[in-house]
């Protein structure tokens, strides 16, 4: 943060108590300055449009617009907004996908208390913050994707095309047409699939496709 200007912040949480607390942590700090807080995800778009802001501290889980949506539309409308994850949620699938969306940092709302200007601070000097418990989150996640995409690598064409349609839902007779296969073909790849990637069921290839955005795919 620079010298003698105050970063604008705006809060954005759904719970009164929350933002009360937030706002009274950064009131603390002269180089931090509120300027605004708001309860929903259109209310925080809407503040963005007239209200000038350097950094938006963003709870992921509001009534009607959540916060997902505002990071992503925030991003794309205000290209040198920082966001502020602030959140309860530590789990894999909020972090990962907060991060995908953009989102310059992410915090437990536990940790405010230390962690929050820091965090302030950083992004505004162009780097990330994440609290502790959320880089270890971010570690297993990475780790995982590793795995992922080792297991990919060992699929043929072809049956990366069987994941596909069975993703789809495409029966064994309908990918057989489509492949111009036979449908005893069909069930080897699929067994070949199961094999290689360790997975017992259907369910649980189509959840593999998903993840790894090939629904769609050419």
């Amino acid at each position: 943060m620079s010298a003698g200007v105050a970063t604008r912040v705006l809060l954005a949480d759904d719970h009164n108590l929350v933002r009360a607390g937030v706002r009274k942590i950064l009131e603390a700090h002269r180089e931090v300055e509120v300027v605004g807080e708001v309860g929903d995800g259109e209310s925080a778009l809407r503040a963005l449009e007239t209200t000038p802001t350097d950094v938006l501290v963003l709870d992921l889980t509001m009534s009607g617009t959540d916060g997902f949506e505002v990071l992503q539309r925030a991003k794309v409308k205000h290209a040198g907004l920082k966001i502020l994850v602030l959140t309860m949620h530590a789990s894999p699938e909020y972090v990962a996908r907060a991060v995908r969306e953009g989102a310059d940092g992410y915090l437990l709302k536990d940790s405010a208390v230390q962690d929050l200007v820091a965090a302030i601070e950083a992004v505004m000097q162009g780097r990330t913050y994440f609290s502790p418990p959320i880089q270890k989150e971010l570690g297993e996640i990475l780790r995982a994707e590793g795995t992922r995409r080792r297991l990919l690598d060992q699929l043929t064409d072809r049956e990366r095309e069987v994941l596909r349609f069975v993703a789809e839902g495409l029966s064994t007779k309908e990918i057989a047409s489509r492949l111009a296969i036979s449908t005893r073909t069909v069930e080897t790849h699929r067994a070949h699939l199961m094999r290689k990637l360790g997975m017992r069921s259907v369910a649980r290839l189509t959840q593999f496709a998903i993840r790894e955005g090939m629904l769609g795919a050419p």
